[in-house]
């Protein structure tokens, strides 16, 4: 037993396994989601500068590698990351439901959580949703009427003067918000690195990076509705 669970199937096996495979997965999609924002910034800057950084991202590498090599790699690895924070998280709530059954649970397990936490499951369903909304919007055109191939400024401003939608994309970051913040705070307690003395750090950091990243996307449809960016 000692030995299967040396190896990576072996230790995913376990919960503590799947903890740090949540806390892994959840690192890259972060780093991801971060570096997504400041990107979409340059919308701020005008059409020229937003279409050059996409063409930019899908000629990495070239000539050395054919073009949107590098984003197809990016794509995989995001895709296999959601798959396994998918998985795990799935895992995980299925070991503590069979751990602490609903006739056994105290009403103040609710009262201890804060409102991240408790609806983890929830925004997490809601960001997954949102996911597919944004890729048949902005990155296929599929649900834009107006989306025009390799014009990402145009398909942004396109797609927020559709009020419905702007209220959506603003839904949704506020959701992603709370996922955001619960996930920074805890994925430090998921792989081992906490110490009372960093708890308000790990707090400071998990606010901020929340907040720039979904405060920053929000500023996107709230800039396109009221005109300062069209």
């Amino acid at each position: 037993m000692a030995v299967a669970r040396s190896q990576p199937a072996g230790i995913y096996a376990t919960a503590v396994g799947k903890k740090y495979a949540m806390a892994l997965s959840g690192i890259v999609l972060m780093a991801y989601v971060f570096t997504h924002t400041v990107g979409n910034l340059k919308l701020y800057l005008g059409a020229a500068s937003l279409d050059d950084y996409s063409a930019w991202l899908r000629s990495i590498g070239h000539p050395v590698v054919p073009g949107e090599t590098f984003l197809w790699i990016l794509r995989t690895v995001l895709v296999v990351a959601l798959a396994i924070h998918l998985h795990a998280a799935y895992e995980l709530t299925r070991i503590n439901r069979r751990a602490r059954p609903d006739a056994y649970r105290s009403p103040r397990d609710f009262v201890a959580a804060d409102i991240a936490s408790r609806t983890m499951r929830w925004t997490g369903i809601i960001v997954l949703l949102f996911i597919a909304f944004h890729l048949l919007d902005l990155t296929w055109g599929t649900a834009n009427p107006d989306f025009v191939a390799g014009d990402p400024y145009h398909n942004t401003v396109a797609s927020f003067q559709r009020t419905p939608v702007a209220l959506f994309y603003i839904a949704a970051n506020l959701a992603l918000a709370l996922h955001l913040y619960h996930g920074a705070w805890s994925l430090f307690q998921s792989v081992g690195w906490m110490h009372p003395r960093f708890n308000a750090w790990r707090r400071r950091f998990a606010i901020a990076f929340t907040v720039f990243v979904a405060g920053g996307n929000i500023t996107f449809p709230l800039a396109v509705l009221t005109g300062v960016v069209g």
